[in-house]
Order: structure tokens, then sequence, then C-alpha cells
């Protein structure tokens, strides 16, 4: 993924609201079945890091894209973003 690409995909970001959050319990695999899940009607996830979640935002990241085959776009702080193109739900056009 391009700069440029993972630029665009930031902006998308911004304006969703995340769709999972992770708490105390941290990364399950439930919570990583589910986020795969989402991605069958979904590109571009946002997920929410609780404060009573203690494990590393960063890990949580980039543990979830290894197991479900998508890409960190970013973390700020206690927010993750992550992409994956879907082959029958395509909505997001990257830029070249």
């Amino acid at each position: 993924m391009t700069s440029k690409q993972r630029s665009y995909l930031m902006g998308l970001a911004m304006n969703i609201d995340p769709v999972f959050q992770i708490g105390k319990s941290g990364l399950t695999p439930e919570v990583t079945e589910a986020v795969r899940e989402t991605f069958n009607t979904r590109e571009l996830v946002k997920i929410g890091v609780l404060k009573n979640c203690f494990e590393d935002p960063r890990q949580m990241a980039q543990l979830l894209a290894d197991r479900t085959g998508a890409q960190v776009v970013q973390i700020i702080g206690k927010k993750i973003v992550l992409y994956k193109e879907s082959k029958d739900h395509k909505k997001i056009e990257l830029p070249k």
C-alpha cells in the first residue's frame, strides 16, 4: 500500500465510528472472528480499544491484520483502522 493510498483511507476513516471495542479481556479469538466476518461486508474497519485494556494497540493491530489478512492503515492512540480489499463488495477505489 502506497502512502497516497494510506492517506486516502485515513481520510475515509475519520468519518466512520468504531465497529468494535476491545475491552479488558483483550484480543480474544471471538473478537478476531468477528472482525474477519465484518470484512465480508466492509472494506474499512475502525476498532476502539477501551482504557481498561492493557495490551498495546500497535501489537493488537498487527495481530489482527495478520489473522484476518488485512492491512493496518493507522493507529492513533487507542483507535485502530484496518483495510481489506473486498472482491464481492468493492466500494472503495484506491488512488494509484
